[in-house]
């Protein structure tokens, strides 16, 4: 397989940085509706669900999943719809209520950091509930380069439509100024029945809290990463979505049904790195804590971002790369394409220096003390970890 090589230029353009982040006002039908016209949407990598034309949307290039965000202040509403595709919510900022069912008659409440993940043809709703006066951010990964959009809830088209906003056949935003005639029914989207509404499966508040990994829940394991018992490394990961990138056999996901992509947390202390290494998937990381570098490149060749809490950046897949937390200690989440365990290739230096300290990986692509392991093993596990380039 061949290697991907970045210029510090495309480097940059892997970074969406706070101040890159475009906000869309108007992106759902619901967004004039008292109690839910200051909610702001962002696309940062790929589409999303949005029924605007005019959102923006920060690296447009398919990942196997949609990255995006909404951003509430307190008390703000985002109203009953319905998905096709994963959603997964990753709050980064305050606690949240979300509702639930044919009519949102179930609810939970969630605070930073959890990570949720709501099944797909069901109705959901959520509210900022924040005790401090804050502009929470919500994160999202949406499963499928293309989500297919949403549909709301019948009550929701409904009061739309008393402040102007339909949605046309194709579900996509129409808005009316005051005074222009209302669109032909014809054209409009029809609203689900009651009655198929009804037939909509239910899950209780216990079902829907074992989608739910909290920031207590996280189990941190420091044998995820083959270089973490190497001086200056010492990552960690807790997965939460799916089978990542973890080398830890021990370890295991929380929420195991298919996404269509993996999720986990990474944490480093201050100036501790992740060795270079490549995955043949496509990644992307969102920074929820700390600030993180991201060096791509074999050595000699290195190209560097510094990514501050909130970023997203776009990892190419089979590009080397390597992490380092920046003043401080940093949390990240790591979401990778495909719902198959994930393979990573260490750099020659990294498997030598662990194999210095009686670390290999197994013919399973586990890490494992090495001194256990028959020459027979040993050679199969570094089959794995070693990347094969094309000449």
């Amino acid at each position: 397989m061949k290697t991907i090589h970045l210029t510090q230029s495309q480097a940059r353009t892997r970074l969406i940085a706070p101040d890159d982040m475009v906000s869309c006002n108007l992106a759902f039908i619901d967004c004039k509706l008292p109690g839910s016209h200051l909610k702001q949407n962002y696309s940062f990598i790929g589409p999303g669900v949005t029924q605007s034309s005019e959102q923006v949307v920060n690296i447009p290039e398919p990942h196997g999943f949609n990255i995006g965000a909404a951003a509430m202040p307190k008390g703000v509403t985002n109203n009953l719809h319905l998905h096709f595709t994963a959603e997964v919510f990753l709050i980064h900022e305050g606690t949240w209520r979300f509702r639930w069912g044919a009519n949102g008659e179930h609810e939970a409440e969630f605070s930073a950091p959890t990570i949720l993940s709501i099944p797909t043809w069901i109705f959901r709703g959520f509210t900022n509930v924040s005790k401090e006066d804050t502009c929470g951010m919500v994160f999202t990964v949406l499963g499928g380069d293309n989500t297919g959009g949403i549909i709301w809830h019948p009550s929701v088209l409904a009061a739309a439509s008393e402040y102007g906003m339909y949605l046309s056949k194709d579900n996509m935003l129409i808005a009316q100024e005051p005074g222009e005639p209302t669109p032909d029914p014809a054209a409009l989207l029809t609203p689900l029945s009651e009655q198929y509404i009804a037939s909509l499966r239910d899950y209780s508040v216990e079902e829907m809290r074992q989608r739910a990994v909290t920031g207590d829940d996280r189990r941190w394991s420091a044998q995820g990463l083959l270089d973490s018992v190497l001086p200056g490394h010492g990552g960690e990961i807790a997965p939460v979505i799916g089978f990542g990138i973890s080398q830890d056999r021990d370890s295991a996901p929380a929420i195991l049904s298919p996404h269509g992509f993996s999720v986990e947390w990474l944490r480093l202390a201050d100036d501790h790195i992740v060795g270079r290494h490549l995955c043949p998937d496509i990644q992307v990381i969102m920074v929820f804590k700390g600030q993180l570098e991201v060096t791509w490149n074999e050595a000699g060749k290195e190209v560097s971002i510094i990514a501050p809490e909130r970023s997203v950046i776009s990892i190419p897949a089979n590009s080397w790369r390597r992490y380092r937390a920046v003043d401080g200690n940093v949390e990240f989440i790591l979401t990778t394409r495909g719902d198959q365990r994930k393979r990573l290739y260490w750099d020659e230096a990294i498997l030598h220096e662990a194999r210095e300290h009686n670390r290999c990986i197994d013919p399973d692509g586990y890490v494992a003390d090495a001194d256990i392991l028959p020459a027979t093993a040993r050679r199969a596990g570094a089959i794995l970890a070693k990347w094969q380039a094309e000449a």
